[in-house]
C-alpha cells in the first residue's frame, strides 16, 4: 500500500498537471476573444516559462522560512488560483502580466512538488519520482479532457476556468494535508534569497538540459514532423504527438519499478539508448509508420530522465529545495529554447538534421549518466519531519 505521503504528493502533482491541461485547451478561445493573430499569441506564451524562470529561484528561500509542507500548499494554492487570472484580463495587454504570474506561480510550485518528491523517497529510502512526474501526466489528461468537453459543449472559458481553479483549489487543499514537512537545524545558514544551480547539481542539470531539450523538442514538433516530412494528413500527424505522449506516461507511470532493480545509472543510460534509436529511425525514414515507432521509442527513452535528474538534485545539494532549484531553472531554460531552435534549425537545414542534433544530445547523456548515481552526493540534511493531518 502507498504510504500516506506519497499518496499526498501525487495527488499535487496531479492537480498541478491538471492545471496546465485545463488552461491549454482554452488557446483557442483567447485567440478569439482577444483577437490575437498567432504571433501576437506566441508572444504571449513566452510570458509564462519567463516568469517562472525569474520567480523558481525564490523557492528555496520560502522553503527554509517557512517550511516545506506550508510552502507547497500556498504555492499549489496559488497555481490553480492563477488558472483564472488569463480570463479575466481586461484587455490582450492584461495578458502580458497575466500570465508572467502564472509562470511564476507553476515554476514555484513545480520545485516545491518535486522537493516534496525528494522528502518522500528519503523517508521510503525508494524511488516514487518517475511514477510522481506520471501522475502530474495523468492530472494533465485529465484537465485537457475536461477542458476538450466544455469547449465542445460551448461553456464560456471564463466560467470554465474559474469553476475548475475553485475545484482544483479545495482538491489540494483537503489532499494536501499528509505532506511531509522538513525543519531546518537550528544553526543551520538559510538559502540565498535568489538560488542560483550549487556546483553540486551542474553535472546533473546537464543531462536535465539534454533530456528536456528532447521532450520538448518532440513535443512541439512531432506532429509537424510527421506531416512535412513523411506527408502524413492532419490524424496521422496527431497520432504521432499522441504515441510519443502515450509512451512517455506509461514509462513514467512504471518507470519507478525500472529504477528500483537498475538503478538511476543504468535506467538512464537505457533510456538514452533506447531515445538514440528511436531517433535514428525518425531521422532514416520517410513514411509515418516507422517514423511514429520512433518518436514512440524516443518518448519511452527520455520519460524518466528528468524525474530522477530532480531526485538526484534534491540528494546532492544542501537541502532539496536548493537542489531542485538548482537544476530547475538550467531545465527550463532548455524547455525555453528548445522548440524555436528546432524551428530555426528545421527552417535553416531541414527537419531531419534538427533531430539528428536532438539525437546527438541524447546520445551526450549516456557518460555523465553517473551523476545520477546515490553515491555521487547526499544532502547535508537526513531528518524529516513527518507532517500530520490538518
Amino acid at each position: 500500500m502507498r504510504d500516506r505521503h506519497q499518496r499526498a504528493t501525487a495527488l499535487v502533482f496531479a492537480v498541478h498537471g491538471a492545471v496546465a491541461g485545463t488552461l491549454a485547451t482554452r488557446m483557442p478561445w483567447f485567440q478569439d476573444h482577444f483577437g490575437l493573430g498567432t504571433a501576437a499569441l506566441g508572444l504571449v506564451l513566452l510570458c509564462p516559462p519567463i516568469g517562472s524562470f525569474l520567480a523558481m529561484p525564490m523557492t528555496a528561500r520560502l522553503a527554509y522560512r517557512f517550511g516545506a509542507k506550508a510552502t507547497t500548499r500556498t504555492l499549489l494554492a496559488l497555481w490553480c488560483a492563477a488558472l483564472a487570472l488569463p480570463v479575466l484580463a481586461p484587455g490582450p495587454l492584461w495578458l502580458v502580466p497575466a500570465f508572467l504570474l502564472y509562470g511564476a506561480a507553476a515554476g514555484m510550485c513545480d520545485l516545491a512538488m518535486n522537493a516534496q518528491g525528494v522528502l518522500v523517497e528519503r523517508r521510503l529510502g525508494r524511488s516514487v519520482m518517475s511514477g510522481l512526474h506520471g501522475m502530474w501526466s495523468v492530472g494533465n489528461l485529465c484537465g485537457a479532457g475536461l477542458g476538450a468537453v466544455a469547449a465542445q459543449a460551448g461553456l464560456d472559458a471564463r466560467a470554465h476556468l474559474t469553476l475548475m481553479a475553485a475545484a482544483l483549489i479545495a482538491a489540494g487543499a483537503v489532499g494536501s494535508r499528509a505532506l511531509l514537512d522538513d525543519t531546518p537545524a537550528p544553526d543551520e545558514k538559510p538559502p540565498s534569497r535568489f538560488t542560483v544551480p550549487p556546483r553540486a547539481v551542474l553535472l546533473i542539470g546537464l543531462i536535465g538540459f539534454f533530456a528536456t531539450f528532447a521532450e520538448r523538442a518532440s513535443g512541439q514538433w512531432a506532429a509537424i514532423y510527421l506531416k512535412d516530412v513523411t506527408g502524413a494528413g492532419p490524424g496521422v500527424a496527431a497520432a504521432g504527438f499522441t504515441v510519443f505522449t502515450a509512451c512517455m506516461v506509461a514509462m513514467r507511470l512504471g518507470g519507478d519499478f525500472v529504477v528500483r532493480r537498475a538503478g538511476p545509472v543504468a535506467t538512464v543510460r537505457a533510456g538514452a539508448v533506447t531515445a538514440v534509436l528511436g531517433g535514428v529511425i525518425v531521422v532514416a525514414f520517410r513514411t509515418p509508420a516507422p517514423v511514429i515507432a520512433g518518436f514512440a521509442l524516443f518518448g519511452a527513452g527520455v520519460a524518466v530522465v528528468v524525474p530522477l535528474v530532480f531526485a538526484a538534485a534534491g540528494q546532492a545539494a544542501r537541502t532539496p529545495a536548493e537542489g531542485v532549484a538548482g537544476v530547475a531553472t538550467i531545465t527550463w531554460m532548455s524547455g525555453l529554447v528548445a522548440p524555436s531552435v528546432i524551428g530555426w534549425l528545421a527552417g535553416t537545414f531541414a527537419f531531419p538534421f534538427a533531430f539528428a542534433l536532438v539525437t546527438c544530445m541524447v546520445a551526450a547523456m549516456i557518460r555523465p549518466a553517473r551523476a545520477l548515481s546515490p553515491r555521487a552526493g547526499t544532502a547535508a540534511r537526513v531528518p524529516v519531519a513527518s507532517a500530520c493531518a490538518d
